[in-house]
């Protein structure tokens, strides 16, 4: 998918959507011996989608059971589709869909409701989750426990719990889900305990160490990284340092794919 400011496209809703650029074919998959996947009742959310022939959208939903699954949305496009009120971002949704390929058909999708809407500045943290999920996140790789993360920071964003401890939070837990968040209690070099009074970095692939001088990466106090592994953000210190260590994490994890919401956020709300 060709890059573009994911945030811009997913702002506007589905009706919308018809008036964008000249609809694209959804990815060819490889044939597949295996069974037709069927799949009904699935709690999701719409990350990202895209217009698919004359009628149709792709729609990137992020699921409890089944993580982040393309589905071909037939029709959605349609003036008179049940679809086009029910795709919509940071919705609940009762999902169901078929097929064994890559990109599967969307059979069902009905709104759950039960959650209050994003607006202004939250609906843009928003947006910055469901690029990071729909970046970091391989295809059909499950992950319950960063699915009810997910929901529980869409409420606190919407009830407008401060964004940058909300978004630290969600962060840390999106690296500890994918594997490669590490333990920030524990020196990765001599497998000594943090402490709260030493200086450290924070290397993406080998974990915590004792700073040195000729270090680039973001120094970061044993205090801080205690802080972050037991959720408590009061300290401005704890909220600045965690901020720039979690945007060098991520950065590394993302083979330097850039955020395009993440810029937003920092030219508008310093996040």
């Amino acid at each position: 998918m060709p890059e573009r400011d994911f945030a811009m496209a997913q702002a506007s809703p589905l009706p919308a959507q018809a008036a964008s650029p000249p609809a694209r074919r959804a990815p060819r998959a490889a044939r597949s011996t295996a069974p037709e996947h069927r799949v009904t009742g699935q709690p999701g959310f719409v990350l990202h989608s895209y217009p698919y022939k004359e009628t149709s959208l792709i729609v990137d939903v992020f699921t409890r059971d089944h993580g982040r699954v393309a589905l071909i949305a037939k029709g959605a496009k349609r003036p008179h589709s049940k679809l086009r009120g029910v795709l919509q971002t940071f919705q609940p949704l009762s999902l169901g869909w078929s097929g064994k390929s890559e990109v599967r058909t969307l059979t069902g999708a009905e709104w759950v409701g039960g959650m209050p809407p994003l607006e202004k500045a939250a609906l843009l943290c928003g947006f910055y989750l469901n690029e990071l999920l729909f970046k970091m996140l391989a295809r059909d790789d499950a992950h319950a426990a960063l699915f009810d993360h997910y929901v529980a920071t869409l409420n606190q964003l919407a009830h407008q719990e401060p964004a940058p401890i909300v978004l630290r939070k969600f962060e840390r837990a999106l690296l500890k889900e994918t594997g490669v968040g590490g333990d920030f209690t524990v020196c990765a070099t001599t497998r000594a305990p943090v402490l709260a009074s030493a200086t450290y970095v924070v290397e993406p692939e080998q974990g915590v160490r004792l700073a040195t001088p000729s270090d680039t990466a973001p120094r970061i106090t044993g205090k801080t990284l205690l802080d972050m592994e037991q959720e408590n953000y009061a300290d401005a210190t704890t909220q600045t340092q965690s901020k720039f260590l979690m945007r060098f994490l991520l950065a590394h994890h993302l083979g330097g794919t850039p955020l395009n919401t993440r810029q937003i956020l920092i030219d508008l709300m310093q996040l």
